[in-house]
Order: structure tokens, then sequence, then C-alpha cells
């Protein structure tokens, strides 16, 4: 079946220019305890305040992916309205990370189609990435790194990888354009993360085209990074 055709037959709610957001999750075994713990609350706190923001709520679609030694779409894009799902993540085995960026990439470009199709604007989409190691072995990782920059390079989605304790910065940093350098969390401080999120996407979703934005946090304790943006 084509990619266009994924979301075909769906109706928008509204049509607002839209923001779609594919966060692409490590549910690995090391995640296991309590970063898993502060992964599943740092969700709850974004959709909370998105729901805070009416701009946010009527523009920002989120699809959530999640990977380990299975790739697993844990909700597809939608609305964070009072219908959205929120997903409870549990951790299990490997570290399947260049499948599943490749797949939240796939996922964007399908759903930008799909805008175009039912005659709404959009933001250029935002693929994000959270982990806290390295890919397995025997993924195409030369072939990841090229996707994400000519992606990124030709204004077809942001891309933001970031890393928990233990990711490999290295590797982050070789797949990441030099326009979105990765960045190293603080611990495993979602929460503060997460809250740094949905004021970024609603910044984003409150700007006008062409309009520069600056999403730095605004003191240290909104930083949720262990180096200055």
């Amino acid at each position: 079946m084509p990619e266009f055709e994924f979301y075909q037959g769906e109706q928008p709610k509204n049509y607002e220019q839209k923001c779609a957001c594919t966060l692409v999750l490590d549910v690995s075994g090391s995640m296991a305890g309590q970063a898993i713990k502060q992964l599943n609350l740092g969700l709850q706190q974004f959709y909370i305040d998105i729901l805070k923001d009416v701009t946010a709520l009527s523009r920002l679609e989120v699809q959530i992916i999640s990977f380990s030694d299975i790739i697993k779409v844990e909700t597809d894009f939608a609305l964070m309205d009072d219908d959205y799902h929120v997903p409870h993540l549990t951790t299990r085995g490997t570290t399947r990370l260049v499948d599943a960026v490749r797949q939240g990439i796939q996922s964007i470009e399908a759903r930008k189609r799909w805008y175009k199709e039912s005659g709404q604007t959009y933001y250029r989409p935002y693929v994000i990435l959270i982990t806290d190691g390295a890919p397995d072995g025997d993924q195409d990782v030369k072939g990841l790194e090229k996707e994400i920059y000519h992606g990124v390079e030709n204004k077809h989605f942001n891309f933001w990888a970031f890393g928990v304790e233990g990711a490999d910065m290295g590797f982050l940093r070789k797949i990441s354009h030099p326009s979105f350098p990765a960045l190293r969390m603080k611990g495993i401080e979602f929460v503060t993360f997460f809250k740094w999120l949905s004021n970024s996407m609603g910044t984003i979703t409150h700007s006008k085209e062409g309009e520069k934005i600056n999403i730095t946090p605004k003191n240290e304790d909104e930083n949720p990074f262990q180096i200055t943006l």
C-alpha cells in the first residue's frame, strides 16, 4: 500500500495550521526502573501542559513511537485534546533505534501528504529521539545519517536527538544535523524536559511563517540539559 494511503479516510478535526511531532522513545531494558517511571511521568506532564494552551491544542499533532527489540506506534498522529490517550510505556529487549527513527521519518512524510490531500497547511514537522544507549550493531547507521541530513537540509523535517545518562553522544551527534546538535539531558529529568518541550511546541504553534523563534530555557530551573542550548 502506498504510504500516502496511511491516513486516507481520516477527516481533519479543524483546518488550523498543523505541527506534526513524532516522539521516538527508547524503552529497551536499560531504561528499566526510575528511567521509565520518570519518562511516563514526563509524558503525562507534556499532555497536561498542552491542554492548557488553546492554540497548541488545535495545531500540535503528536505521534509516539517506542522501540526496543520491537517498534510500536503507541499513539498515531492526533491533537492532544480530551480524547488523546497517553500511553504507559514498559521496558524490554534491545535497541532497534535506527529502524525506529526511520519509521518516524516515514510517518512524518505520510502525514504531510495527508495534510496536502486534505487541504491543511503545516509547520515543518519534528522528529524527536530520546535514548539512553546506542543502536543494535546490525543497523544501517550510515544510511540513517544520510537520510536525516538530507531531510533537515532540504527542510522536509527537523530532527532532534536527546541522550539520557548512558547514551552514546558521539553516535547521536553523528546522526544529527549541525543546525540541531544532539543534547545530553540532566540525568532522567523527563518532567523538566517535557515541560520545556511543551513550551517549545507552544512557541512554534503560535509563530507566523518566517518568524524567528527562541526556545532557549529562560533560567537554570527550566533547563533540562547539561549544556547551554
